[in-house]
């Protein structure tokens, strides 16, 4: 068990650390509700009343759609481009797939690569591409979440305020969802596009995230 905590301590830290967030923004997020409920003149709801609403899984639902989505273009954008003097890139001139040799595949394969990696055709292909895959499938699944637990929210305030309720492809269309959608995005990206530049010119020691301290800001793609 110890082995297994030092190994993964990245992944439990961060999984320990979503399962706080979701639980303070469940408690935080009832007691608005409620608020809202009591002004409105409707009852409070109990907090597994709140876990099950399409108000809580819209807020959910919306920021891991725009998580995912960051992800997905940062791994396929940092295939084709680059950023001098960034950690966070590969060094200019190496944009692209690479080779076979560079990437350790087929026959150039280590013995402990994985299976797929040694092996050609459609295995190798999908192998190659596997984060990517999996990314792009969660994201518009998350958005699609978000898309249906919004309409859902989106409605219930529409007929609490004796307003027409709205069709899925109409919500898709409203300033609701856009709004969600965007607020999220740009956050993301600003995080993403600031780590990229940062990265150049500040340190961390011992980080993989950042140049060794020493290093020069023009070097690139260099782990600390």
């Amino acid at each position: 068990m110890k082995r297994f905590v030092k190994d993964n301590g990245l992944t439990l830290f961060f999984v320990a650390i979503l399962l706080l967030a979701l639980a303070g923004q469940s408690f935080a997020g009832m007691a608005e509700f409620n608020s809202q409920q009591l002004a409105s003149g409707q009852e409070a709801v109990s907090y597994g009343h709140y876990l099950l609403s399409s108000d809580f899984a819209v807020d959910v639902a919306e920021n891991w759609q725009s998580e995912f989505l960051q992800f997905t273009l940062y791994i396929v954008a940092t295939v084709y481009l680059v950023q001098r003097g960034s950690s966070e890139s590969k060094e200019p001139g190496s944009q692209g797939l690479e080779s076979d040799e560079e990437q350790k595949v087929g026959p150039y394969a280590d013995p402990d690569s994985a299976r797929w990696a040694k092996a050609g055709g459609w295995r190798l292909a999908v192998y190659s591409w596997s984060l990517t895959l999996v990314m792009v499938t969660i994201f518009p699944l998350s958005w699609l979440a978000q898309s249906i637990a919004g309409r859902a929210a989106y409605n219930a305030q529409q007929l609490s305020q004796y307003s027409e309720p709205v069709s899925w492809l109409g919500y898709l269309g409203s300033s609701d969802f856009w709004s969600r959608t965007l607020q999220n995005w740009q956050s993301e990206f600003l995080a993403v596009a600031s780590m990229a530049i940062f990265a150049v010119y500040l340190r961390q020691r011992g980080s993989p995230e950042s140049k060794p301290v020493g290093s020069a800001h023009t070097t690139t793609g260099q782990e600390g």
